[in-house]
């Protein structure tokens, strides 16, 4: 990503807006945004499978993990504005575990690209099931998205969730059910 063309982009962006970049409060603006939009999308360069693999353990622990209310923080790719809410993630270990941190982690490098939330949810599963190889994966996002409430229907209280589940939480009943129950 080259700082100076998105500087420029941006400047010009003002200038189509009718703004004047050259005015005080706008000079060090197409730098700002610059670096804000390099730190928001920063999980293009990340791979979120060495992630987990840095971190995994053998364990004989066999009982649901969960790790709820994990802050979520993305661009929606069809207007670039934000979307922001919870990720509530679990998995059933089939003899390896991952450090707990990694599964934020996971889900940053997803959410800091241009998204949608159901896919950001799919590919939050996926990476967890194919590096953990576990009985089972559940996630639940819950998000408010900007372009529903600042623009477009403009319904400030609106918000979409979203689920994926393999392994026993999509053939258990009660594995999916406790889950829920978990994260209410």
């Amino acid at each position: 990503m080259d700082s100076n063309t998105i500087e420029k982009n941006y400047r010009q962006i003002l200038v189509d807006l009718g703004e004047d970049p050259d005015r005080e409060g706008l000079i060090k603006t197409p730098e700002r945004v610059s670096k804000a939009m390099k730190f928001l999308t920063n999980g293009y360069a990340i791979n979120p499978d060495s992630i987990v693999q840095q971190a995994i353990f053998h364990e004989e622990y066999s009982e649901m993990v969960l790790v709820k209310d994990i802050e979520v923080y993305s661009l929606c790719e069809h207007h670039i504005l934000p979307f922001f809410g919870k990720a509530h993630i679990a998995y059933i270990p089939d003899g390896k575990i991952v450090g707990l941190s990694k599964i934020p982690r996971v889900v940053d490098s997803y959410s800091r690209r241009l998204q949608v939330q159901e896919r950001l949810t799919i590919e939050i599963r996926d990476c967890l099931q194919r590096t953990l190889n576990p009985k089972g994966v559940a996630i639940v996002l819950e998000c408010s998205h900007m372009c529903m409430q600042m623009r477009g229907v403009q319904k400030q209280n609106s918000a979409t969730t979203t689920s994926a589940f393999t392994g026993l939480f999509l053939k258990n009943d009660a594995t999916r059910k406790e889950f829920i129950n978990l994260i209410k």
